[in-house]
C-alpha cells in the first residue's frame, strides 16, 4: 500500500484568507495577457498607442508585458528574438499539473510527457539540459535534466508569468540553453507594498479524467517597509482516463498525482529597490507507468545486450502485480533570495541579485521499499549590473555561479556520486537608433565535475555569443533576425551513465571523453502587430556540431542499449499563427509549427515532435469569453533506429469564462473541455507512449477570486 500524503488545511487557510481585512484594489491578476512566439519590434508607448486607436476585438497591451527574463526587462514587442508570454486569465486557465503539459499549446513547445506526474518543456526537439527552466532567474535544482520520469520541482498553479525565450538574452543563463529557457515568475517575495495593506487570491478547480481536485491561495500584507507573502495548493488526482479503443483498458495505471506546496516570503522595501527571502517547501507523489520487472537482469557482452532468465511472464506479471505500480515521492526544500537596488552607484542604474539553495530529493518506491534514492543538494546566485548608456549602448554585467551535488543510491543507480561546479561572466547590450534596435551578448564559462569513483574528473570551458536586431520597416510591421554562437558543455549524466533505468527501458552508458557541443543558429522573425490581421512568423535553421545524443548500440524487447556519443546535427523548422479579426466579437487563428532534425549522414533523431497545424475561433461578449480549437499533429514516420512511427491524431477542445465581482471582489469562473472527440492518441517525444497515451475527454472547471 502506498503511504498518503496529507493534505494541506487548505478550507482553514482559505477562510483565513478571506475573513482578513480586505480591500478592493484593483490588480492586474485578472487581465488575460498571451503574447505569441516571435513578438518583436516595438516600444511600449508605440504598443499602447496602437492597441487604443485599433477597432479590434479588445485584446492585451502586449507591449506593456515587461519580460523579466529578458536581461535588461523589455517589454514583449521590444524583443528582438523569439518570445513566448503567458500570463492573467490566459495562464490561470492553460495551467496544468506539470510544466510541459502548461506550456504545449505554445507554437513550437511540446511536452515530454511521462504520465501525469512528469513533463518537461520540449523547445524546438530540443530538451533535457538543452532547455533551462528558472524559478524568477534562478535555476530550478532538481534531477528533471537527468531523465524524463523525474518532475519540475516548480509548482505551475502558483505562478504569476512564465516566458518562453531563445536568443542573445538566453545567454545570460547558460550557453547550454540552446534550445530556450522557461522562466517562471511567481509572487513569493513582494516586491511592493500592497497598496491597501493586503491583496491576495483563492482558486479552486476540478476535472474529469483523473477526477483531480485543487486549491492554491495566496496573500500579501505589508506595511511601512516590510511585506510578507504565503501561499499554499494542495492536488489529488487519480489514474487518468485516456481515449477510447485503448488495449490496455479505459485508464492508465499508476499515472496517478498528488502534490502540496507552501511558501512564505518577507521583504524589505524602500525607495530605491528591495531585498527579500523565501522557503518553499513542495512534496510530489506520482506514478511510473509502464515501469516492469522482465527486464532487471539485462546486462552487456560488449555492444550487445544479454538478458538472462528472470523468470517467464507469468512470474513477471505476478511479480508486478504483488508489488504494485513503483512511484515517485519528490520532496524539495528552496531557499530564495531575491533584491533588486536603483542607482546603486556612479554610471549604473540597478543592480540586481538572485540565489537559490536547494535540497531536493526523490525516492523511487517499489512494494513499499524505497528502490532508489536520487538526492540533489544545489544552489545557483547571480548578480548583474545594469549600466546607463554608454555612447548610447545600454546593457547588463553579470556573474553566475553553481554548484549541484548529486547522487543516487541503489537498485537504478546508473550515475555515480558526482559534484558540478559551475562559474560563468556576461554581457548583454542593446542600442537603440530610429526604427532598429540591436542586441548582442557575449558569454565564458568554467565547469568542473568530480566524482567518487576511480574515474577521471573532468573540466569544460566554452564560448557563447550572439548578436540580434529588429527593424520596424514600416507602421506596425517588424522584422526581426538574431545569429549566435553557443557551446554547451557536457552534463555529468552523459559522461558518467553506466547501469540500466527501467523507468525509460535503457541501459545507459556515459562517455568521459564529451567535448563541448557547438551550435550556429539562425533565426528569422517576421511580425505583424495591429490592425485587423496580426501575425507571427518565425523561421530557425539550427546547426550543431558535435552533438551529444544517446546512440542505440543493440535492443531486445524494448529495452535499448545506448551510449552518449557526438555527431553532427541539424534542426530546422517554422512556427507562427496568423489573427484575423471578424467582426466586433469574433476573431479567427490559424496556428502551427514544424521541427526537422537529422543527424549527418540524414538519420533522424529520436523523439521529435510531429507537424502539428490548427485553428482557433475566439470570442468575447461583456464579461464573457469563449474559444473553439481544432488542431491536427501528422504522424511521426521520420524516425531513428529501434525507435517507432507514431500515429496522427486530431484534438478538439472548447473553452469559456466569465470574470464579474461580488461585494466588489474581482473572480473569474472558467470551464474548458479538451479531447472531446474521445481520440486515442500517443505522444511521439514520450519514453512510454504506448503506456501512457494522452489524455482522453476532460472537462475542467474552475474559480478564482482576487483580493
Amino acid at each position: 500500500m502506498r503511504p498518503k500524503l496529507h493534505p494541506l488545511p487548505l478550507p482553514l487557510l482559505i477562510a483565513f484568507a478571506c475573513q482578513s481585512p480586505l480591500a478592493t484594489a484593483d490588480t492586474d491578476t485578472n487581465k488575460a495577457t498571451a503574447a505569441p512566439i516571435a513578438a518583436a519590434g516595438t516600444s511600449a508607448s508605440k504598443a499602447a498607442s496602437t492597441a487604443a486607436d485599433s477597432t479590434s476585438v479588445p485584446t492585451p497591451t502586449l507591449g506593456s508585458v515587461v519580460v523579466s527574463a529578458s536581461a535588461l526587462s523589455l517589454g514583449v514587442l521590444e524583443m528582438s528574438t523569439p518570445v513566448s508570454v503567458l500570463s492573467g486569465d490566459q495562464l490561470v486557465q492553460d495551467r496544468a499539473a506539470s510544466l510541459g503539459e502548461t506550456l504545449s499549446r505554445e507554437p513550437g513547445i511540446r511536452s515530454t510527457h511521462f504520465g501525469a506526474g512528469a513533463s518537461r518543456p520540449i523547445i524546438r526537439g530540443m530538451d533535457g539540459p538543452r532547455v533551462k527552466v528558472l524559478s524568477d532567474g534562478a535555476e530550478v535544482m532538481d534531477a528533471s535534466t537527468v531523465s524524463p520520469d523525474h518532475a519540475v520541482a516548480i509548482e505551475p498553479m502558483l505562478s504569476e508569468q512564465i516566458e518562453v525565450l531563445r536568443g542573445p538574452s538566453a545567454l545570460a543563463y547558460g550557453g547550454g540553453a540552446i534550445g530556450g529557457v522557461v522562466n517562471v515568475l511567481d509572487r513569493k517575495i513582494p516586491t511592493a507594498i500592497p497598496a491597501r495593506g493586503v491583496e491576495g487570491s483563492v482558486e479552486l478547480r476540478a476535472n474529469t479524467a483523473a477526477r483531480e481536485t485543487a486549491g492554491a491561495f495566496e496573500v500579501t500584507a505589508g506595511a511601512g517597509n516590510f511585506a510578507i507573502h504565503a501561499e499554499g495548493l494542495t492536488r489529488d488526482a487519480s489514474d487518468y482516463r485516456v481515449g477510447h479503443g485503448w488495449s490496455e483498458g479505459r485508464r492508465v495505471d499508476g499515472s496517478d498525482n498528488k502534490t502540496e506546496s507552501t511558501s512564505l516570503g518577507l521583504s524589505w522595501i524602500g525607495d530605491r529597490g528591495w531585498l527579500g527571502l523565501a522557503y518553499t517547501h513542495q512534496r510530489n507523489e506520482y506514478g511510473l507507468p509502464g515501469h516492469g520487472h522482465d527486464l532487471e537482469d539485462c546486462h552487456t557482452h560488449g555492444d550487445h545486450l544479454h538478458c538472462g532468465t528472470h523468470g517467464d511472464d507469468d512470474d513477471d506479471h505476478d511479480h508486478d502485480e504483488a508489488h504494485g505500480v513503483p512511484y515517485v515521492d519528490l520532496i524539495s526544500a528552496r531557499w530564495d533570495l531575491r533584491g533588486e537596488y536603483r542607482e546603486p552607484f556612479a554610471g549604473f542604474a540597478r543592480l540586481r541579485v538572485r540565489a537559490s539553495h536547494t535540497d531536493y530529493r526523490h525516492d523511487e518506491i517499489e512494494g513499499g521499499e524505497v528502490a532508489t534514492r536520487f538526492r540533489n543538494i544545489g544552489h545557483d546566485g547571480r548578480v548583474e549590473l545594469e549600466h546607463h548608456p554608454l555612447a548610447a549602448w545600454r546593457g547588463v554585467i553579470g556573474v553566475q555561479s553553481s554548484r549541484r551535488d548529486f547522487s543516487a543510491i541503489g537498485e537504478e543507480a546508473y550515475l555515480e556520486p558526482t559534484l558540478t561546479r559551475k562559474n560563468a561572466l556576461y554581457i548583454v547590450e542593446t542600442l537603440e537608433a530610429g526604427a532598429w534596435r540591436v542586441e548582442a551578448a557575449l558569454r565564458r564559462e568554467w565547469q568542473r565535475i568530480d566524482t567518487d569513483s576511480d574515474a577521471a574528473d573532468r573540466s569544460h570551458h566554452g564560448n557563447s555569443v550572439s548578436l540580434g536586431a529588429v527593424w520596424n520597416f514600416t507602421p506596425g510591421y517588424a522584422l526581426g533576425a538574431s545569429l549566435s554562437r553557443a557551446q554547451r558543455l557536457p552534463t555529468a549524466e552523459e559522461l558518467y551513465a553506466d547501469g540500466l533505468h527501467l523507468a525509460t527501458r535503457t541501459l545507459e552508458r556515459g562517455n568521459a571523453e564529451l567535448k563541448p557541443e557547438t551550435s550556429h543558429n539562425l533565426d528569422l522573425s517576421l511580425r505583424k502587430h495591429s490592425g485587423d490581421t496580426t501575425f507571427a512568423v518565425s523561421a530557425f535553421h539550427n546547426r550543431v556540431s558535435d552533438y551529444i545524443y544517446a546512440h542505440t548500440l543493440d535492443e531486445h524487447d524494448g529495452l535499448q542499449l545506448i551510449e552518449y556519443a557526438q555527431r553532427d546535427a541539424t534542426f530546422t523548422g517554422i512556427e507562427g499563427q496568423i489573427r484575423q479579426h471578424l467582426n466586433a466579437m469574433f476573431g479567427l487563428t490559424l496556428f502551427g509549427d514544424h521541427v526537422r532534425a537529422k543527424l549527418s549522414g540524414g538519420d533522424a533523431l529520436p523523439r521529435i515532435p510531429a507537424n502539428r497545424i490548427g485553428l482557433r475561433l475566439d470570442g468575447q461578449w461583456q464579461q464573457w469569453k469563449g474559444e473553439a480549437e481544432a488542431y491536427r499533429v501528422a504522424r511521426q514516420d521520420r524516425i531513428a533506429d529501434f525507435e517507432t512511427s507514431t500515429p496522427g491524431y486530431n484534438m478538439f477542445n472548447l473553452g469559456l469564462s466569465y470574470s464579474a465581482r461580488i461585494n466588489a471582489l474581482p473572480y473569474l469562473f472558467y470551464i474548458k473541455g479538451s479531447n472531446l472527440t474521445d481520440e486515442r492518441a500517443y505522444s511521439h517525444t514520450s519514453f512510454i507512449k504506448d503506456a501512457a497515451p494522452l489524455t482522453g475527454r476532460n472537462l475542467t472547471m474552475g474559480v478564482r477570486v482576487t483580493f
